[in-house]
């Protein structure tokens, strides 16, 4: 069964999420498999990989303030060697994923209609990040 394999870094400007789903599209109309698995992985600890809502930007906005209010950076963390803001990072990063796994047809991704694939950056500064996509089919 064929395989492709690409690395690519994506810079992160600080909290927020970013929609990566073209980037993935390309890399998949770019391997030729028409059916198959892709398969992200973000090579992170403190940003994670999510799908969610494309179309209105309030619910990206909903998901992040939720998120503040469950895990704050304001508390007390014995894990601090990397700034007040790294520890919730990685708590939000338990809390979603760090890969995902998107079923392909005629050479697209199957995202539902409203779907995005995006990074969501948990860290108060940009970082570059790593992800890894894997696709599988033929």
């Amino acid at each position: 069964m064929p395989q492709y394999q690409q690395i690519i870094k994506i810079p992160t400007s600080g909290k927020s999420l970013l929609r990566i789903t073209n980037k993935i599209q390309a890399i998949v109309a770019e391997s030729g498999i028409q059916i198959g698995v892709c398969h992200l992985f973000l090579r992170h600890t403190s940003a994670s990989l999510i799908i969610q809502e494309n179309a209105d930007p309030d619910v990206l906005k909903d998901l992040e303030n939720f998120f503040a209010k469950l895990v704050p950076e304001w508390e007390t963390y014995i894990h601090n060697a990397e700034g007040a803001d790294d520890m919730p990072a990685h708590i939000r990063t338990v809390l979603t994923h760090t890969s995902e796994q998107i079923p392909i047809a005629r050479g697209r991704l199957l995202l539902g209609t409203w779907q995005g694939v995006y990074i969501w950056e948990h860290r108060q500064r940009g970082s570059g990040r790593e992800l890894v996509v894997h696709i599988t089919g033929e």
